[in-house]
Formats: C-alpha cells, sequence, structure tokens
C-alpha cells in the first residue's frame, strides 16, 4: 500500500459512504476503507480518532451537503419554487455521485439509522429541515398552512420513494414536471391550472 498518497477528510468520508451503500453498517470498517483507498490505517487515523468519529463525520457531511448546502443555495438564488422542485426530484431519481456509493446512498442512510442512535438522530433532523422547507416553498407559491404542509409532506414522501426506485425505476422528466405542477396548484383536487 502507498504510504504517500495524500487523502484528506471527505476521501475517507466518501469511502465510508460506498461502503454502506454496498455492504450496509457493518462494512464501514477502518481497514476495508484503508485498502479500498489504497493506503495504510495511519492515514485514517491521521484525521480520525476512531471509527465513531468518522461515523460522526460522514453524518454531519451528509447533513451538510445533502440538506443544508441545497437549502442555501436555493435561498441564495432566489429559485422559483416549480424549477427548485423539480431540480430536486431530479437529482432524487439519478442519486448522488459515484463518489457517495450512488442511487441508494441515502437509502443506506436510512437503513442505518433503523440501529445507529447518531444516524438516526441525524436522519430525523435532515426530515424536519426539509420538511419546512419544502413547507415554506410552498406557502410562498400562496398556499394555506395545512395545505402547504400537506403537499410538503406528500413531495418528500415522493422523494424518498424516487431515491429507492432510483436503481431500477426512474420517473421521467416529463412525469416529475406534472407531479410539481399538480402539488403547486392552487387546485384544492390537486389537477393543473387551467
Amino acid at each position: 500500500m502507498s504510504k504517500s498518497k495524500s487523502l484528506d477528510p471527505t476521501d475517507w468520508i466518501k469511502a465510508a459512504f460506498r461502503a454502506l451503500t454496498a455492504g450496509g453498517p457493518g462494512a464501514v470498517r477502518v481497514e476495508k476503507l484503508a485498502r479500498d483507498l489504497g493506503v495504510t490505517k495511519g492515514s485514517f487515523y491521521w484525521h480520525f480518532q476512531d471509527l465513531p468519529a468518522l461515523q460522526a463525520a460522514m453524518l454531519a457531511h451528509w447533513q451538510d451537503v445533502a440538506t443544508a448546502d441545497v437549502i442555501a443555495q436555493a435561498e441564495a438564488d432566489g429559485t422559483d419554487p416549480e424549477a427548485l422542485m423539480t431540480a430536486i426530484l431530479t437529482q432524487a431519481v439519478h442519486g448522488p455521485a459515484e463518489a457517495y456509493g450512488g442511487a441508494l446512498a441515502e437509502a443506506a442512510i436510512r437503513e442505518w439509522a433503523r440501529s445507529h442512535a447518531g444516524a438516526a438522530d441525524a436522519v430525523a433532523e435532515v426530515d424536519r429541515r426539509r420538511l419546512s422547507f419544502l413547507q415554506k416553498k410552498f406557502k410562498d407559491r400562496g398556499l394555506g398552512e395545512t395545505t402547504a404542509g400537506q403537499r410538503a409532506a406528500l413531495f418528500y414522501s415522493t422523494l424518498v420513494g424516487a431515491e429507492l426506485l432510483s436503481a431500477t425505476a426512474a420517473l421521467s422528466p416529463d412525469t416529475i414536471r406534472a407531479f410539481v405542477r399538480s402539488l403547486l396548484s392552487h387546485d384544492q383536487t390537486g389537477g393543473q391550472r387551467t
């Protein structure tokens, strides 16, 4: 193994997400990650005290990249809710970059949360922040509090489902656009505006 290969913490985090996605929580082991990255375990310990420290870093990174950064960018851009939600759902269908384990990475995190308290807390916080953000976007389109909450929940449920299905069945761009338009409609039946 090469001792000269220079890695940063993000390289380890990405490798850990790939391992988590491919083999579940038990696959996230220092020795395996070092082997996959072609370095010694010493490189790992340069960046992380132990495996729980890496796991905490993974969850913090996921919260930042998959939620906080997305929300901050959307707020900075002032993106129209329809364009934003279409982009978010399209991204869910295509999944995160292979560097993070690909299409089933988020599903792997949710599965991990079933047996790991830290992961469960992170998933709960991400869900809360995402739903709150989505509800605000629906309210920005003039929908009332209750309707905005219901549609945010429906959109988010579809988003999570799309992430799970992305490896086997993709929603077409036309289907995504029609779904988002129907949710943003002021028609209480969910139909499109005429």
